[in-house]
């Protein structure tokens, strides 16, 4: 596929058939996956397969409750987990959701289930003192688990960024023998997607993009005027 054809169809897949990932195909992802930049190009990441089916279920129970809670967030109108408004919903509204049959197990029991990881001993994070959440130290990793989900929409495979086990990190290390300076930085569920859409919603490039100021005019498709 042309670069921009897969960046432009690259959708977030959670239903999969059953067709297995064959580690050739999987090594030719991560082959590919790894030219992503990261910070003094010290690449810091690692990936761990997991294939054990007692693990995946372990894995499965420590993201139940963080679900639950975000759905509970969604039901009350809120932005889940967003560290600006403090949140109102109560732990019993979160124990009373219920998920759908098989919502966990849509991450949990893909064909390839993928742990990506960073240490952060090599990771420049930037925004350290200032007073609010850390996002910079994301730029040494993201890249890198964004060009796995592009290289397996080349390979007409499809996948999801996860992020629900970092809620439960040290209960993950501990599960997985997970070094101390390492962070659980997204679990990706990756099979061959049950439906392969080709068109993706999103917002035009004027509704995000100003010049000079945040309240600067916006940039428009000159082609267009």
């Amino acid at each position: 596929m042309y670069l921009y054809d897969v960046m432009r169809t690259t959708f977030a897949a959670r239903e999969f058939t059953s067709q297995k990932v064959s580690d050739e195909v999987l090594f030719r992802i991560l082959d590919n996956a790894r030219f992503a930049p990261s910070g003094g190009n010290r690449q810091g990441w690692h990936v761990i397969v997991i294939r054990d089916r007692g693990i995946r279920a372990e894995l499965g129970k420590f993201i139940v409750p963080v679900v639950k809670q975000y759905r509970a967030q969604v039901r009350a109108g809120e932005s889940p987990f967003n560290t600006i408004i403090r949140s109102e919903v109560s732990q019993d509204d979160i124990e009373r959701e219920t998920l759908p049959i098989g919502f966990v197990e849509q991450f949990t029991e893909a064909p390839l289930l993928l742990l990506v990881l960073v240490d952060l001993q090599v990771v420049a994070a930037m925004d350290s003192e200032l007073e609010r959440i850390g996002v910079i130290s994301g730029a040494s990793i993201y890249p890198f688990v964004w060009n796995i989900l592009l290289a397996a929409r080349n390979e007409g495979l499809g996948g999801t960024l996860t992020t629900f086990l970092t809620r439960n990190e040290p209960r993950v290390k501990s599960l997985l023998a997970i070094p101390e300076s390492y962070a659980v930085a997204a679990l990706l569920p990756i099979g061959k997607p049950k439906k392969q859409l080709t068109k993706l919603r999103r917002r035009p490039v004027d509704t995000f993009v100003s010049l000079d100021r945040f309240d600067g005019a916006a940039l428009f498709d000159s082609t267009q005027q």
